[in-house]
């Protein structure tokens, strides 16, 4: 069927065009918002031969139609009244839990001030060793400036909340600061030493301490934003600049200290209360339960969420949630550590291992130890999980506190008290991390030569090219720098499934994309996140940077060249910021694919390594 018929196929099977929210399209697929993803036949639209996936993903309901998506859409566009949504953000309709919401606005209010925050409890970190070792003056003003740049960050906490939580929620962000400010002002902190009952227009007030506190200002952002907007909606233009934010600021810093503050107080203290119960139970038990579960929040990426939690405890006693995590985090790295200790033939993994190890003690960041390890090779996550759990126990039986935010590395260790049972807790579950993945690991023992067998299979070329010997055959170099991995290990199944054609997947060490042969861009996505080449010799290539990032919109991705481009190999096509992606909470790595696979006898690629831009990915034959 040609393009407009396949345009009308999907609609029909799709429920429809009245059960269409909005519709919008990336390199390879058609993203669909639906308003009852059941009157969706999925069946129907996988037999028809152009369709060649459907995906339910994101809230997106995603029908995959390879390199022509580009022509359907436009024919669904032209013939029925459908609206096109844009890339970037939520549509307003989509349904998404209520739970979601909350950890997105959490994680994302958080995300910008994670280096301030660290920065400062680092500094906390070191003035706790300097004084520990007699080398400053605690009663000094050296040590009394070096406290100061550690504690100010945290008492003006809720000034930075307000800012961040209203730019997320695409308010005015200094509105917000000046809510926040209002609560941290000399004239209302003296209410908390007034003796008898306080009121606000004859409302009883309750006075808190709101330096350091986080979730007063979180609800109160999540209220004020619709306020704005309202408020705006019905403001003439002439008197909006000040006339909006005085009510804002007018209704809110009150309704804040009467109502969020306090709720917000007795949330806080019941979450404490109930982690100080399942203590009293069983410290043991609540190690485990902590460690066990922390690992797969960080690997959804929400680990943001209970920050708010941690921080808040800071002034009742000490944290316990931040110490017993790290029974978790050091049994990552001693995973990692084991793994490097027993690869000692594979030296790409030996290499990634090692890189983990390092980032994890030193900074204490674990995720690419968990990416590249632990969800490449599943067999490692319960070895995580035993190690963390008794580390974490440990820990928890120890009853260490923390006072201060910081990421959970050697140097942050002082920062730990008692830092005796935190050494002995994060050092058990680390050694147990490497013995366990030393003796158990991806390179344990097999039988009858399984071993040899499984390392001939990844050092050696597929035979299919040596029974094809005489042949056309077109080695591929790959596109950009960094980690390669089976094509089945890449996290979306449309590729993952070879639906769109073999190939490999890169985790990018660096955000260039060059041409890996001498050609013509044959596609250019409007966002950048994906191109079409096709090279002298007919070879067919879609790069594809990252997973789901044509909702980006083509934030963090720049083009150096048009559709249409003639260009020379090694020529840069695409510069793109990797970490910049990976803040907003997408995948980078990168599936590099043969389109027109079925054109070739065979596509085989090379052994999962580093990769640099002149090395070797795919052997192509014809």
């Amino acid at each position: 069927m040609d393009n407009k018929q396949l345009g009308n196929k999907i609609i029909e099977l799709v429920g429809g065009e009245e059960n269409v929210n909005s519709l919008v399209h990336c390199a390879t697929r058609l993203r669909f918002k639906l308003k009852d993803q059941n009157k969706a036949n999925k069946k129907a639209l996988e037999e028809i031969p152009d369709v060649l996936t459907v995906v339910e993903k994101g809230g997106q309901y995603q029908v995959v139609v390879g390199n022509k998506v580009g022509k359907v859409y436009t024919e669904i566009m032209n013939n029925h009244h459908i609206q096109a949504s844009g890339t970037g953000g939520r549509q307003e309709n989509e349904k998404v839990g209520v739970a979601a919401k909350v950890f997105e606005y959490i994680s994302g209010t958080f995300s910008p001030l994670i280096p301030a925050l660290a920065g400062a409890g680092m500094i906390k970190a070191l003035l706790a060793v300097l004084a520990m070792l007699n080398w400053i003056d605690v009663e000094g003003t050296t040590y009394a400036v070096l406290n100061a740049a550690s504690s100010g960050l945290f008492y003006f906490l809720p000034i930075f909340i307000g800012i961040s939580a209203a730019k997320q929620l695409n308010v005015h962000p200094f509105v917000g600061g000046a809510i926040a400010a209002g609560l941290l002002d000399p004239n209302f902190t003296a209410l908390l030493e007034r003796t008898g009952d306080i009121s606000f227009i004859g409302i009883p007030l309750i006075a808190t301490n709101y330096t350091s506190t986080v979730f007063p200002l979180l609800i109160a952002m999540a209220i004020y934003a619709p306020l704005e907007r309202l408020v705006k909606k019905y403001t003439p233009d002439t008197i909006q600049l000040f006339f909006v934010p005085m009510i804002g600021i007018l209704v809110m810093m009150p309704l804040t200290s009467l109502v969020f503050g306090p709720f917000a107080q007795y949330v806080s203290a019941g979450i404490g209360a109930g982690i100080t119960l399942l203590s009293g139970i069983s410290a043991v038990l609540t190690g485990i339960i902590i460690a066990s579960i922390w690992p797969f929040l960080v690997i959804l990426g929400v680990h943001w969420g209970v920050v708010p939690i941690m921080i808040d405890n800071f002034s009742k006693g000490g944290d316990i949630i931040g110490p017993i995590t790290s029974g978790a985090v050091f049994a990552v790295m001693g995973i990692a550590f084991g793994i490097f200790l027993r690869s000692r033939k594979n030296k790409d993994l030996r290499s990634l291992a090692l890189a983990g190890t390092l980032s994890g003690l030193l900074a204490g960041v674990i995720e690419p130890i968990l990416y590249g390890l632990v969800l490449r090779y599943r067999r490692l996550m319960p070895l995580v999980l035993i190690s963390g759990a008794i580390g974490g126990a440990i820990i928890s039986l120890f009853d260490v506190r923390v006072a201060t935010f910081v990421f959970q590395s050697i140097f942050s260790i002082p920062a730990f008290s008692p830092m005796v049972g935190y050494v002995i807790g994060i050092g058990t579950a680390f050694t147990v991390g490497t013995i366990l993945a030393f003796i158990f690991g991806i390179e344990g023992k097999k039988k009858n030569g399984e071993a040899e067998e499984e390392t001939k299979k990844e050092i050696e070329v597929s035979p299919t090219i040596t029974e094809n010997e005489g042949k056309e055959k077109y080695e591929l170099t790959t596109p950009l720098s960094g980690e390669m991995i089976p094509l089945e290990d890449v996290n979306d199944p449309v590729f993952s499934s070879g639906a769109m054609g073999k190939g490999v997947g890169v985790e990018p060490s660096e955000g260039v994309v060059v041409a890996p042969f001498d050609g013509k861009v044959v596609t250019l996505f409007p966002t950048k996140h994906a191109i079409g080449l096709v090279s002298e010799d007919g070879i067919e290539l879609l790069i594809h940077i990252g997973i789901d990032t044509v909702e980006l919109n083509g934030k963090h991705y720049e083009a150096h060249v048009k559709a249409d481009a003639i260009v020379k190999k090694g020529q840069k096509l695409i510069t793109f910021d990797v970490e910049g992606i990976k803040k907003e909470g997408y995948q980078t790595i990168t599936p590099v694919i043969i389109t027109n696979t079925a054109d070739y006898l065979d596509i085989t690629p090379t052994k999962p390594r580093y990769v640099g831009r002149e090395d070797e990915v795919l052997t192509v034959i014809k």
